[in-house]
């Protein structure tokens, strides 16, 4: 082989493997532009005219240009406490009043979606609707991943019943391992969002002390084992995670990865406005493989403000 020869030939090698290395991301699925909606803590009830308000956020979610919905937890005010018949009613008034919403709904449970897990709902464990089963068989799976515009979703269920019959934010290890599982068959450069109704990062303690010093379950406001979740997103193309729980509009971003939390739909629980931040919901855009917010109000007034 001649001195030209021979360099036409490390040349062409040395393309082959530059070609090859930069393949994957080539050919790695690209986000395309869109909008969706994350709206949660709906907290539907027949009191403090929050049918009303559940009704009027749609018809104005309507009017937004966007490819489908998320909706982050807590359809209903609520299941955790009362008995079985009122739990129905309200899942079952939610469902109707949804319906004129016109789009397609993701969700996510809530803790006051689960059913009669508080002694005082005269519900036992044996009871064929306890806990999850009622989501489960009528809303679907308690957490789940889907593909939409060339995005990974990966909705998580926040909500662990402990064994005193109460609730903390926790991943469970059975979904912990589903977790990592599903995180390790994305491409390092497909884009991810997930969905999580207790948030995994939120500095609201810092905004509510007395909430905070007066709750004996601390794990009810953040999900206990986030630090098992953060190495599972190394090396990940994670666009942000999307939160609810505390109804207020927060944005905090943590090695990189932003962390929103959304306004209520409730706002205060249908009593106006939480720690300053109004009954809304969020318009989640994704532009040239980035994730932006921005939290929309619709004109609600309650019939028993308590602003905070």
């Amino acid at each position: 082989m001649g001195n030209l020869d021979r360099r036409r030939f490390v040349s062409l090698t040395l393309g082959a493997v530059a070609a090859a290395a930069v393949a994957p991301a080539a050919l790695a699925q690209r986000a395309d532009d869109f909008d969706f909606l994350f709206f949660t803590d709906t907290h539907l009830q027949p009191e403090m005219d929050a049918a009303k308000g559940c009704d009027m956020a749609f018809k104005k979610m309507r009017g937004d240009n966007v490819a489908f919905a998320i909706q982050g937890g807590d359809h209903i005010f609520d299941a955790l406490g009362v008995p079985t018949t009122r739990s129905l009613s309200l899942f079952d008034m939610y469902d109707k009043t949804e319906q004129d919403l016109g789009l397609k709904v993701y969700h996510t449970v809530g803790n006051h979606d689960v059913f009669g897990i508080y002694t005082e709902s005269g519900m036992k464990p044996t009871d064929p609707l306890y806990g999850k089963k009622y989501f489960r068989d009528h809303i679907g799976k308690p957490y789940y991943s889907f593909d939409a515009k060339g995005v990974h979703f990966i909705v998580l269920d926040s909500i662990f019943i402990t064994a005193d019959r109460h609730y903390e934010g926790r991943i469970d290890d059975a979904q912990l391992k589903w977790l990592a599982a599903d995180l390790a068959a994305q491409a390092a450069t497909q884009p991810i969002v997930l969905v999580s109704h207790i948030p995994l990062v939120t500095a609201y303690e810092l905004y509510n002390d007395d909430v905070v010093a007066s709750n004996p379950r601390p794990h009810q406001l953040a999900v206990a084992n986030t630090n098992k979740i953060f190495p599972l997103f190394h090396g990940k193309n994670v666009l942000g995670v999307l939160q609810g729980h505390t109804h207020v509009n927060e944005l905090v971003e943590w090695q990189g990865v932003p962390y929103m939390t959304s306004g209520a739909v409730s706002g205060n629980w249908w009593k106006g406005t939480h720690l300053g931040t109004p009954e809304g919901y969020t318009v989640v855009s994704i532009r040239g493989g980035k994730l932006t917010t921005r939290y929309e109000t619709y004109g609600f007034k309650s019939v028993d403000p308590h602003n905070t």
